[in-house]
């Protein structure tokens, strides 16, 4: 059993067809199908069916596809990792996820490049999500993003909570209202565009039916009974978070969930620059981070909501044991602007670097 075998049953199963996998691996279809055998043969065990079309893995394939698919991915991160070690790059690779972009991120970069006249700073647009797969990889020596992760290469820190706005349309009655609660918000429609949910699901008990079943099923607009939200709303001042109990991982919804809040109406959008477009043509709201809150300002207007945990996390991570040597400078500088711009934070440190 080598590599190439491994790899070979790889792509086979991904795709379902020798064609396929042979143009993904630049093999030629007798190639594969050699390889795929002589593992076959190894094992002792028919791990594709070959009789069906697309082709059907066997349970054993499955089985086999599922732990080896593991074992591959831990040998190109380690291999890659080894690779950087011995040739470390001068180029420091950040990603980011573009609502830090509009925030502090021009500036940490700036000052880093002020106490380091010499770095190379690349910086590339990158959900947190992907973010893990492009540290692996190589692809970003760090990452600014907004969920936590568990994963047993990457390392990250909390870097501060930063605190949510509602955005609405100038038109909007609330538009004026300088204090907002999420339970006066709930009769709107809102506008979703997380592409990453919560990591771990969290949940939230609910006093009617109706929230129960308010999470969005699907892309298109869902709304949920308006009689029971009214029932809620006037039977309780939803200041203080309730006990939890089912699980909605979209943030957003999470968080009026928090507070037994159920929007009436809720649309998902592919990112936060099309939900306030949206926003700006009168067709609902959102909430986004502070920072956003100088984008289409002659169209949207923002406002703060009163929950002091209505907050949206801004973590830091990077590799555990392959960390690029620019990386304390660059905490540094977040730091040093941080207390410039007066905002609170606690300073940490990786822990590789301690």
């Amino acid at each position: 059993m080598d590599l190439k075998q491994l790899k070979a049953f790889i792509a086979i199963a991904d795709l379902r067809s020798f064609s396929a996998a042979a143009t993904q691996t630049g093999l030629s279809q007798p190639s594969l199908s050699r390889l795929l055998k002589q593992l076959e043969t190894e094992m002792g065990v028919v791990l594709i069916d070959r009789y069906h079309r697309p082709l059907h893995l066997t349970d054993a394939g499955a089985f086999f596809y599922e732990k080896i698919s593991a074992v591959l991915t831990e040998i190109e991160t380690v291999t890659s990792m080894t690779q950087r070690l011995s040739m470390p790059s001068s180029t420091l690779n950040i990603g980011f996820v573009p609502s830090v972009l509009y925030g502090l991120l021009p500036d940490i970069i700036a000052t880093l490049k002020q106490s380091n006249p010499d770095i190379d700073v690349n910086l590339k647009d990158i959900s947190s999500y992907q973010q893990i797969d492009a540290l692996k990889s190589g692809e970003i020596d760090i990452g600014f993003g907004r969920f936590a992760h568990q994963d047993p290469w990457i390392q990250q820190i909390l870097l501060r909570h930063e605190r949510y706005v509602v955005a609405l349309p100038k038109a909007h009655p609330l538009a004026q209202v300088r204090a907002q609660r999420l339970i006066d918000l709930a009769n709107n429609r809102l506008i979703l565009y997380h592409q990453t949910h919560l990591p771990i699901a969290t949940t939230v008990s609910t006093v009617s039916t109706a929230f129960s079943s308010s999470k969005p099923k699907s892309p298109a607009s869902s709304p949920i009974d308006t009689d029971s939200a009214a029932q809620q709303r006037t039977s309780s001042d939803a200041q203080a978070p309730l006990v939890q109990n089912e699980p909605i991982t979209e943030p957003l919804l999470h968080l009026f969930a928090q507070y037994g809040v159920s929007p009436f109406m809720t649309t998902t959008v592919s990112d936060l620059q099309v939900a306030l477009g949206l926003v700006a043509a009168g067709e609902g709201i959102t909430l986004v981070p502070a920072s956003l809150s100088t984008v289409r300002t002659e169209q949207i207007s923002y406002q703060r909501l009163i929950h002091e945990n209505a907050t949206s996390p801004i973590y830091l991570h990077t590799l555990k044991d392959c960390a690029h040597p620019s990386i304390p400078d660059l905490l540094t500088a977040t730091y040093q602007v941080y207390e410039q711009r007066g905002i609170t934070y606690r300073p940490q440190k990786f822990a590789s670097m301690s």
